[in-house]
């Protein structure tokens, strides 16, 4: 893909082994919620890449929710280091 899923994981794991924690997932989301969003900029009419825009942002705030309830710590860290909830 256009980012680099590699170095986003390599970011934001918690250990070597560390590839599939909400805190990834999330990141890995982020990054690729942000490259679709730049794509519509060039080419609006994409309404079938934005159904699975929607369906990662939703999916995004599900592992967030999570996240809060259960690592509220890790949760701000990660809301900090991705931009996200200004």
């Amino acid at each position: 893909m256009a980012f680099e899923k590699a170095a986003t994981i390599a970011r934001h794991r918690t250990s070597d082994a560390d590839t599939g924690s909400a805190q990834v997932q999330a990141a890995v989301l982020t990054a690729r919620i942000n490259y679709l969003t730049d794509h519509f900029r060039t080419h609006p009419k994409d309404h079938h890449s934005r159904q699975g825009l929607l369906k990662m942002v939703g999916r995004r705030r599900r592992l967030l929710n999570y996240l809060k309830r259960t690592e509220v710590d890790s949760y701000r860290t990660l809301i900090d280091t991705l931009g996200l909830r200004y």
